[in-house]
């Protein structure tokens, strides 16, 4: 299903420097250009891929927006109920690509 630009959820993805391993924090920015991409081709349809480094604990690892605008948790749930996700299985399905998306970054 592919949707307009501007009805696309927005669905910030922040990873975490030391996923990565100690050297991480060298490797965030091109890990996050290469996992957007790898995210994008998935649901690309629909949603629109930010991934970015988790340089703010205090900011969760995964956020929502439409349009410009910030979505609760509920409101996220609600808008992704619309093309048939769950948001806790669609965030644990995006978590469990985490891991083959860095083997892929490290050529392993």
């Amino acid at each position: 299903m592919t949707i307009s630009s501007t009805k696309k959820v927005t669905v910030i993805f922040r990873i975490e420097a030391g996923c990565l391993g100690p050297e991480g924090v060298s490797h965030v920015d091109r890990f996050c250009v290469q996992a957007r991409a790898k995210l994008q081709s998935l649901h690309g349809g629909f949603i629109d891929w930010e991934v970015v480094p988790r340089n703010d604990k205090n900011l969760p690892e995964i956020d929502y927006a439409i349009n410009g605008k910030m979505l609760n948790r509920d409101q996220a749930a609600r808008l992704l109920s619309i093309f048939d996700f769950e948001i806790d299985n669609f965030e644990m399905t995006v978590f469990d690509e985490l891991p083959e998306m860095i083997d892929q970054y490290f050529g392993r």
